[in-house]
């Protein structure tokens, strides 16, 4: 049995180009900077989401060896921070599993023990 973190934006407004682009680029940086190859690191799911208003969706399989669960948590959460600060006008959701991780606008999205 796994535990996932999974993150969602909402809005009524599709993504324009130049955010989409943003995006990708966002995704890319984090995936290249990603310290395990075989672990799950951020995942979008395609083009905007599952629901109407969902314009961003995603969710991380999180290791189950206790070395690997801070790092790759502390990254996921980071990816997602930079995320929601791309896209500051959106309603976001972050959890894991039944959980939800608080938004800090300085910190962004954290767990204790999770940042350096």
């Amino acid at each position: 049995m796994g535990v996932s973190i999974y993150y969602q934006a909402r809005r009524s407004t599709p993504l324009t180009e130049a955010e989409a682009t943003e995006v990708a680029r966002i995704a890319a940086a984090h995936q290249a900077s990603f310290p395990y190859e075989d672990e799950e690191s951020l995942y979008l799911y395609g083009d905007g989401g599952r629901e109407p208003d969902e314009i961003l969706s995603g969710s991380t399989k999180l290791p189950l060896t206790p070395d690997r669960l801070l790092p790759v948590t502390a990254h996921v959460l980071a990816s997602v921070t930079a995320l929601r600060r791309a896209l500051p006008d959106a309603e976001w959701q972050v959890h894991i599993d039944d959980v939800d991780i608080p938004w800090g606008e300085d910190e962004g999205y954290t767990l204790p023990g999770t940042r350096a």
